[in-house]
């Protein structure tokens, strides 16, 4: 990628010598922002997510989520178009292009429902969920975990192909823990890198001496389900209502009833959502039943 970057006063910028106008501002969070931009020769829309690095470690960990990126070519992975990093006033940013997927997040496909009191058809959720495991099993045969899987990571396409988002907390798929100090130093970074109500069990209070490995996911990909079911994730009340998450996901989940889907959608979130990461099946299980419930 080239490292070329210049910010005009027409609200442009070029990356790789290619020029494209900024529209209008898409998303804000704590350390990045996203806008959507135009290219000015196809004429095509993508979406800048614009990083600040405000230190070494920063800009570290922003080149790691273009390494992520660059490794897969998926059609339920987020490619990366073009990056660079540009130096302002002394800060650095790291500028990422990427597609502009305009149906937005499943999050925001979900709410919709949810405020007009209606529900996901169960194809409708065989079908994304089918594809985020795909994304998921490219992501965990790569020797990689992505660590927050959520309603907001996941774009939907105008055909309701999930792309798995926000690379930026992935990491090698299993972590030795040696020792107390490594396990509080896991657990600091998971409390803020990997959403709370979406977070495994064993990420709450990690051992001594563990091996934490892809099946994080795995518990995140339940909620995830749990989520197009009942349009709401399974911990998030009890966050909202400032109960503990940590002690709530010790528990079996409750599939909340009658509940109108199928036997074997909710034995299959029951078999996913096991709070012992030793009892929990891999990608490639949940792919094969899948298969069973619904044969693609």
């Amino acid at each position: 990628m080239g490292q070329t970057l210049c910010v005009c006063s027409r609200g442009s910028i070029t990356i790789d010598n290619k020029k494209y106008y900024f529209v209008q501002k898409l998303d804000e969070g704590g350390f990045s922002y996203v806008d959507l931009v135009e290219g000015a020769k196809d004429g095509r829309f993508y979406a800048l997510k614009r990083i600040l690095c405000h230190d070494r470690e920063g800009r570290q960990e922003a080149q790691t989520e273009v390494e992520m990126h660059q490794m897969f070519n998926h059609p339920n992975i987020l490619n990366l178009v073009a990056h660079t990093f540009v130096d302002r006033g002394g800060k650095s940013e790291a500028w990422l292009l990427l597609p502009y997927i305009s149906k937005g997040s499943l999050w925001s496909v979900l709410e919709k429902l949810r405020d007009k009191g209606s529900s996901m058809p169960e194809k409708q959720i065989l079908q994304i969920f089918r594809g985020i495991c795909s994304g998921l099993k490219a992501i965990h045969e790569k020797g990689f975990a992505h660590r927050d899987l959520k309603p907001t990571n996941v774009l939907l396409d105008e055909d309701d192909r999930p792309v798995l988002m926000d690379l930026g907390s992935m990491n090698r798929a299993r972590i030795e823990v040696r020792g107390s100090r490594e396990a509080m130093t896991i657990q600091d970074w998971a409390a803020q890198r990997c959403t709370i109500s979406y977070r495994a069990p064993e990420l709450f209070n990690v051992e001594s001496h563990c091996i934490i490995d892809e099946r994080t996911d795995i518990w995140s990909l339940g909620c995830v389900l749990y989520c197009m079911m009942m349009l709401e994730g399974p911990y998030d009340l009890v966050f909202q209502k400032g109960d503990s998450v940590a002690l709530a996901v010790q528990n079996p989940v409750t599939i909340p009833q009658p509940c109108s889907y199928s036997e074997g959608l909710q034995m299959l979130l029951s078999s996913i959502m096991v709070s012992n990461p030793q009892e929990r099946p891999n990608i490639s299980w949940v792919l094969d039943q899948l298969e069973l419930i619904c044969p693609a």
